[in-house]
């Protein structure tokens, strides 16, 4: 017998859910020793968006497992994930077994059981972007695990698990980051070192299709973390040892900032000046960077606050015009007026936006600004569209005269 709850009401009850359970009386039947276990959804953000890589069964209450009874056969995975809103009609999610690729234990012994995973392969993916919204959602995962053959405990007695409950979505990266809302209601992450001292803050504005869709009554403070790995990079231990720990800001937009960037500018700012004043922020490197969208949002950021910023990073921003002859997003003037140290990222072959129009365009009216132009985006060997240049930057990547883009950046002040 097999048994699970959806995504949503996993997340709300939280972590505690399958520990809270109350587990039935030991049945000796034939010998076998059944219970009711609870698992939780392990996930990793990858360059191409977050999976369920692995699912961790609460065993360890059992008493001592035998490894030697666990195969990759001893329990079958199913999963299933639905849109949380109406995708107009567009096939949105999975329906499909996952297969399971290795059964450990864990040092708490629990049952770790490893699933096939990929970037771009389907079926382990948390989100799925609606072309309807053109957004990113969060999935309503349901997770299904089937025990096929006994497990034995170490002095021999075997173990049949009568169901699995389903528990919450875990990540490390994603988790680190905090909860909050501004006072005027934009919702945002924070990431906060342990080192004490005054830090540098990282904010970081995403793309189009990690906003909200307010209409929908949609606003999850979630895609903005798990569609990509824009803020997550700067939380690494690789960028905390080159900034000497730092903030890491992620505002969630109500729709898209291309929308209105005049007014999400103050917003913004609003949520930069609360965690200033509420975080150790040394407030003479604050550093904005973001992509596509939020590459736009970054430069316009700069034209707003020119006093703000120690350096400004936009990845495949747009300043063109949204239709022919309507005014640019930013003038040449704007442009040209721009004092914050720039390092502008895009690749060649970037079919949402023009690299030559947007970027290039940039690049030869900011006084003083850094070019990156990649010919692809390819990563671990996996080539991905050429949009997604962020990866490059989330990574660290760029350089120019052998000083790399994160360095660059922590090395400037306001």
């Amino acid at each position: 017998m097999a048994m699970s709850i959806s995504r949503r009401t996993a997340l709300s009850v939280g972590a505690g859910a399958a520990a809270g359970l109350t587990l039935p009386g030991v049945a000796h039947a034939e010998g076998q020793h059944r219970t009711s276990l609870g698992f939780v959804l392990n996930a990793v953000t990858l360059d191409g968006g977050e999976q369920v890589t692995s699912l961790t069964l609460d065993t360890s209450r059992l008493g001592p497992i035998d490894p030697a009874s666990l195969t990759t056969g001893t329990f079958t995975v199913h999963a299933k994930a639905t849109s949380p809103v109406d995708t107009g009609g567009q096939v949105v999610g999975y329906d499909l077994d996952r297969p399971v690729t290795a059964v450990r234990l864990d040092h708490h012994g629990n049952i770790v059981l490893d699933l096939s995973f990929a970037e771009g392969q389907t079926g382990g993916n948390t989100l799925g972007f609606l072309v309807r919204i053109f957004r990113n959602v969060q999935l309503d995962l349901d997770y299904t695990i089937t025990q096929n053959t006994p497990i034995r405990l170490r002095h021999g007695r075997p173990v049949t698990i009568a169901r699995f409950v389903q528990g919450r979505l875990a990540n490390p990266e994603v988790d680190a980051f905090s909860h909050h809302v501004s006072g005027s209601g934009m919702k945002y992450r924070l990431y906060s070192p342990t080192r004490r001292g005054r830090h540098p803050l990282v904010v970081w504005l995403h793309g189009g299709g990690e906003g909200a869709s307010l209409p929908d009554d949609y606003y999850d403070n979630e895609t903005t973390l798990r569609a990509n790995r824009g803020a997550l990079g700067f939380a690494t231990r690789q960028a905390q040892r080159i900034f000497n720990g730092a903030h890491v800001l992620a505002p969630q937009s109500t729709s898209a900032w291309l929308d209105d960037g005049p007014r999400f500018a103050p917003l913004i700012n609003e949520i930069i000046h609360d965690v200033v004043r509420a975080r150790s922020v040394d407030p003479d490197r604050i550093y904005v960077v973001g992509a596509s969208n939020g590459g736009y949002m970054s430069l316009k950021m700069t034209t707003v606050y020119p006093t703000m910023f120690a350096a400004s990073v936009p990845i495949c921003g747009v300043v063109t015009p949204r239709q022919p002859g309507e005014p640019p997003r930013i003038s040449d003037a704007e442009l040209a007026a721009i004092s914050t140290p720039t390092w502008l990222v895009a690749s060649r072959d970037d079919t949402t936006v023009d690299p030559v129009a947007n970027t290039v365009h940039a690049h030869d009216l900011i006084p003083g600004s850094l070019m990156t132009l990649y010919d692809h985006v390819i990563w671990n060997g996996h080539q991905f569209p050429g949009h997604w240049s962020w990866i490059y930057v989330a990574r660290n990547d760029p350089a120019v005269n052998g000083t790399h883009i994160w360095q660059w950046m922590a090395h400037r002040r306001r």
